[in-house]
């Protein structure tokens, strides 16, 4: 990415930011904003202040880049002086005063490879930075696409505990008829407002959670926080056809940090390069033109133009440069092990996304069934209470054991939407950079 390309992405979001908080910032907590999965992760990706955060550091990178290039260029200096002198030997020349200038321009010739590693790891440097905000992107998508699907089980679960107490509240209604007519005993009326409350309980919990939600996903995407959302989608199921092997494959060619890291391996193998070049003579072609005098740019003043070429070698250094080169490789034996050290939690990370997966996949199944098995209960120990050959307590074990099957249920619709986004995150599916492209890339 070009630094004036880099300057235009960087305004647009920035502009984007702005006009975003203009157009939302009057937004009440009585106004309802209507949202999908792909409009909440465009929103993220577009007002996160994580992500803007991430850009500067893109932005200084090249920067860094730009001062590393700059330093094999031409470089032009002037030097001024004023000394008053005191002395026998000033005193037999009549000068009291001195006044000195010295402008010179230099080029290095050779600098044995330093300022080409340090080109080099900058480069490299600039492909970590791209590579971090991509990374930083998919995660920011995750984390919206988790919040999204909080939202949806949350108003499931509201929905869940609203026909709990309903369905409490009609047996109430039963139950107090049927004491009214002398058929069962007051204790049932009891029990069953005592069930009634602790459903009605577990309703305000489950509108509050559902308020949360919608306040956390607010904060990802940029939104005030009590804004209420109304969310487009549906908690649903939708088979996702790989296989582990291939999400490894995928995960190591596309995971943005792993690849950062084999950068930073290379980074650190240039900044090994170019410590060694302490060892090694600097070259460097050079002009300079001084003016020196009793007085300041006067005309009996003496001049000296010269044009040469000046060599500096530290034939010893008292093991200085050793040790940088020492240092260098320890960092980059650090940065190797730490590449792998990524690439094998990268694998763990695949792994543990994708049993998850099956494991939701196969409690969708499963707690589907309860909840039919669930039902069919509930609605035959209601017509034996009313029949008067069941119990009270017959119905209220089987309301509960509803409510339980309906909210695993929800609970594994969610478990497998969220590993689903999570096994995207662990393979790396991209967001706006092309990983391989960058991987590619040699200096």
């Amino acid at each position: 990415m070009s630094r004036k390309s880099l300057n235009k992405t960087i305004t647009a979001v920035l502009l984007s930011g702005s006009l975003f908080f203009m157009g939302t910032g009057a937004v009440s907590a009585e106004e309802v904003v209507d949202l999908t999965l792909d409009n909440s992760v465009q929103m993220a990706l577009e007002n996160n202040r994580t992500i803007k955060q991430s850009y500067y550091d893109t932005d200084a990178a090249r920067w860094a880049l730009k001062e590393a290039k700059g330093q094999k260029g031409l470089t032009i200096s002037w030097q001024g002086s004023a000394a008053s002198l005191n002395g026998s030997y000033y005193n037999q020349l009549n000068r009291d005063e001195s006044y000195g200038n010295v402008l010179e321009a230099a080029i290095p010739l050779y600098t044995g490879g330093q300022l080409e590693n340090n080109i080099k790891a900058n480069e490299i440097g600039v492909d970590i930075s791209d590579l971090n905000l991509e990374n930083t992107k998919q995660q920011i998508k995750f984390d919206t696409t988790e919040g999204y699907y909080n939202i949806l089980q949350a108003r499931n679960l509201v929905g869940v505990n609203e026909e709990t107490v309903s369905q409490l509240q009609e047996h109430l209604n039963v139950v107090s008829a049927r004491y009214a007519a002398g058929t069962v005993a007051k204790s049932d009326v009891l029990r069953s407002q005592t069930e009634l409350a602790d459903a009605q309980q577990n309703l305000v919990n489950a509108e509050n959670n559902y308020d949360l939600s919608m306040s956390s996903l607010n904060n990802i995407i940029g939104l005030p926080i009590q804004t209420k959302l109304n969310i487009k989608d549906e908690l649903r199921y939708t088979k996702y056809d790989l296989n582990f092997d291939e999400c490894v494959d995928t995960a190591m060619a596309n995971r943005p940090d792993g690849v950062a890291a084999i950068k930073a391996v290379e980074q650190a193998q240039a900044m090994v390069d170019a410590a060694k070049a302490g060892n090694l003579p600097q070259v460097e072609a050079y002009t300079s033109y001084t003016i020196d005098g009793n007085d300041a740019f006067k005309d009996d003043a003496a001049e000296q133009a010269q044009v040469g070429i000046r060599a500096n070698w530290n034939i010893f250094d008292n093991n200085v440069t050793k040790a940088q080169v020492r240092q260098a490789e320890a960092a980059l034996y650090k940065a190797q092990e730490q590449a792998q050290y990524i690439r094998e939690g990268i694998q763990l990370e695949v792994h543990q996304a994708y049993l998850s997966l099956l494991a939701a996949e196969k409690n969708i199944k499963t707690t589907s069934v309860a909840v039919n098995q669930a039902t069919e209960d509930y609605q035959i120990a209601q017509v034996r209470y009313s029949a008067g050959v069941g119990t009270n307590i017959d119905v209220m074990d089987a309301s509960v054991a509803l409510t339980t099957a309906r909210t695993n249920y929800v609970q594994a619709l969610y478990d497998y939407n969220v590993s689903k986004a999570q096994l995207d995150k662990a393979m790396g599916m991209p967001v706006d950079l092309d990983v391989q492209a960058v991987a590619a890339k040699t200096y």
